[in-house]
């Protein structure tokens, strides 16, 4: 079926492949309104809750960063938990109060949750239900999970729409720390080449301007992406994905380009309550999508934002994510200046390591 939750937004979720034969979607009359067409996308990493985070106002978590988001035209969010309902709990079986899901959709713009995570059937199917439910009732679309056996969102992606460009979304998972029953059928999006490729295909059906792939991946707290992400990269590239972001490790990763496709290996955490070695810096990733209708031509060009998330009693009482270049020369504003150093020497530390220039002392990041 086909949801539509605003008169610009259309939710098309793919998740696995089926032996059913659908349809192909009716491809909707391009909205050409300029020469050039642009549309901006917004993407931060893992959005958790911990159990000690239940205990904060969530409303200061990503004020800091929320500008952003909300001057894009597409605020995306890895959503790293479930909406179970009560008990609520953090790790290692997350569910958080729905209060948190339209937090980020009123106080933050968040527009698309992925849900396609290894935490999204921690509360089983019910639970995974329930946070779907909760996302409808809320009009927030997401993608890389299902209700029910999926039988027609694992064909197709999330599509988005904004003047004249459509956007495909693909969002996948290298696996469920539950497994789903046997007889749930397919619910989350899985790494899997058939079922990819038949998502990639369905985008082109749709007249995808461009195919924004989403994957959940890699090794948890590795500065550097894997073989088995670069093999996935490599592939992707050569199916003709036009960016490729991903998330998991929970730390920032090295960002590269394969055939002249940007991939940036992992944004890190948008906001949790990790504190281990370098666990708290994170990436917010613009890109900047351009359709030329006069020749053709289209450009993603990829943008890198530094985020730091602040600890209770650090900056402020609770927890707050920042961007880094914000907070530059202002020791002297932290309740804890110790922990000003920490961000810098993480964020020089990281940068090291994943050869991504320093914000301050290139401009090319923020």
């Amino acid at each position: 079926m086909e949801r539509l939750p605003t008169a610009t937004l259309a939710l098309l979720l793919c998740l696995d492949l089926g032996a059913q034969a659908l349809p192909e979607p009716q491809i909707p009359s391009p909205r050409a309104i300029h020469t050039k067409d642009t549309v901006t996308l917004a993407i931060i990493g893992d959005v958790m809750m911990h159990s000690r985070q239940l205990e904060y106002d969530c409303r200061e978590f990503l004020s800091g960063i929320s500008g952003l988001l909300k001057e894009a035209d597409f605020a995306i969010a890895n959503a790293e938990f479930s909406l179970g309902g009560r008990p609520y709990s953090g790790y290692p079986a997350f569910s958080a109060p729905d209060s948190y899901a339209e937090y980020l959709r009123d106080g933050c713009g968040i527009d698309v949750f992925l849900t396609a995570n290894n935490h999204i059937l921690d509360r089983g199917r019910k639970g995974l239900e329930r946070t779907l439910h909760v996302y409808d009732s809320l009009g927030v679309p997401y993608c890389g999970s299902s209700p029910g056996d999926g039988t027609y969102y694992r064909h197709n992606p999330l599509m988005l729409f904004k003047d004249g460009i459509r956007i495909a979304l693909l969002n996948f998972t290298y696996g469920t720390n539950i497994p789903a029953p046997a007889s749930a059928g397919p619910l989350v999006g899985m790494l899997d080449k058939d079922e990819v490729s038949e998502c990639i295909r369905r985008a082109r059906i749709q007249g995808a301007d461009f195919i924004i792939a989403l994957p959940h991946w890699g090794r948890e707290y590795s500065l550097t992406h894997d073989d088995s992400q670069r093999d996935w990269a490599e592939w992707l590239a050569a199916q003709g994905v036009d960016a490729i972001v991903g998330s998991h490790p929970h730390v920032v990763q090295d960002s590269c380009h394969i055939g002249g496709v940007p991939v940036i290996y992992s944004t890190g955490n948008a906001v949790s309550n990790m504190s281990a070695r370098n666990t708290r810096l994170g990436l917010a990733v613009t890109l900047t999508l351009v359709v030329d209708r006069a020749s053709g031509d289209k450009a993603c060009t990829p943008r890198l934002h530094f985020t730091w998330c602040t600890l209770p009693g650090m900056l402020g009482h609770g927890y707050r994510t920042i961007y880094v270049r914000e907070w530059v020369g202002r020791r002297g504003d932290w309740l804890t200046p110790s922990d000003y150093d920490n961000m810098l020497e993480t964020l020089e530390r990281v940068c090291t390591a994943t050869s991504i220039a320093n914000p301050l002392s290139d401009t090319s990041s923020d």
